[in-house]
């Protein structure tokens, strides 16, 4: 097969891991048969120093003319300081709006040779760490009116959480669906003792239920599910939720598996063309030092490959020889154990191309 992968290389360590994510993927067209070609879409920063704008229209261009996205981290002290409107951190929402990308899917899963790197007591871990946050991606308080405005003498804000049907539709028909190619439990996140919004939410979850008969459905308010994810994460499957709800539980599941360099994601709208990343930073204190952790990136290439290529005997491969490397002993800096081998960035990349 031939295909067209936009890259988006970033700020800080995005560079680094990207190379080594294309180093693993070279490995795979090269086992399978395939060709991928890599055409750069700036973003970001970096983006911002060559054009003044942190996304080009050149760039989304190039992310909607391929048959996907590689994205690796963007941002940085450097920007910091600059007009908000232009942001590196606006770049990214414009490509999720501009791509129609409003499923965010995080996996969080708890890879063998990490297990005591959880922070979680033992006896929890043992029940095993393996489900997938379903995260709605360009909607409610994210994508609302903001304002701040002064009244009787005092400053006040405002920042509104709208959702329309069709929007909680769709990204619900992504959660169900998930969960139909995995353990057919969904856990459908919301507030509805508290906001109109999660009401609406609530009511299409249980209509959307009718059409997805082996799915078991259950409702969670979302203060209780981020207790019950570190009581007992083995309880879920799918969680699926709003944006703002998404972003903070998300987060929260990717410490429980040990290291947030090892957790990829991927953005999703209609048809099969997604946007893949890991979920840290660009880690600006440590780029150029081949000591980042270039794992989230690779498995961020081998989601895709499963989601948007229809490749899920390479994406296997890929994961695979990650977990071949660490059965090895092989570890960056962000994971290594006492009696382990330390390795740099560029050597994980090429311990793991070398097993594919």
């Amino acid at each position: 097969m031939e295909r067209t992968i936009a890259l988006i290389r970033g700020d800080g360590i995005g560079p680094e891991i990207m190379d080594q994510a294309l180093l693993a993927l070279d490995a795979v067209a090269a086992k399978f048969g395939h060709h991928f070609t890599y055409r750069e879409a700036p973003m970001g920063g970096a983006a911002i120093d060559a054009f003044g704008v942190p996304l080009p229209e050149s760039s989304l261009k190039t992310c909607l003319e391929a048959d996907s996205t590689l994205l690796s981290a963007i941002g940085g002290p450097k920007w910091d300081t600059i007009d908000p409107a232009i942001r590196p951190e606006k770049g990214l929402l414009a490509l999720r709006a501009g791509m129609g990308l409003y499923a965010n899917l995080r996996p969080a899963r708890l890879i063998p040779q990490l297990r005591q790197a959880s922070p979680l007591r033992s006896d929890i871990v043992d029940r095993g760490i393996d489900f997938m946050v379903v995260r709605e991606l360009i909607g409610g308080a994210y994508f609302g009116e903001h304002r701040t405005w002064e009244e009787n003498g005092e400053a006040c804000a405002s920042d509104l959480m709208a959702y329309r049907e069709h929007e909680i539709r769709r990204i619900l028909r992504v959660g169900f669906q998930t969960a139909m190619k995995r353990n057919k439990r969904l856990c459908s996140v919301d507030k509805a003792n508290v906001l109109d919004s999660s009401k609406l939410w609530r009511k299409l979850v249980n209509e959307t239920a009718a059409d997805y008969p082996e799915v078991e459905v259950r409702h969670m308010y979302v203060d209780n599910c981020a207790m019950q994810i570190v009581r007992d994460p083995s309880q879920f499957d799918v969680i699926v939720t709003e944006n703002l709800f998404g972003d903070i539980l998300s987060d929260e599941a990717s410490q429980i598996t040990g290291s947030i360099g090892m957790i990829p994601s991927s953005s999703m709208g209609d048809g099969t063309r997604g946007l893949y990343e890991p979920i840290h930073g660009s880690a600006p204190d440590i780029a150029g030092k081949d000591i980042a952790n270039p794992i989230g990136m690779i498995l961020a290439a081998a989601m895709m490959l499963r989601y948007s290529l229809d490749m899920p005997k390479e994406a296997e491969a890929m994961e695979q020889a990650v977990s071949a490397a660490l059965e090895a002993g092989l570890r960056t800096a962000d994971i290594v154990e006492p009696g382990q081998t330390a390795v740099g960035c560029v050597a994980m990349g090429h311990a793991i191309a070398e097993r594919i």
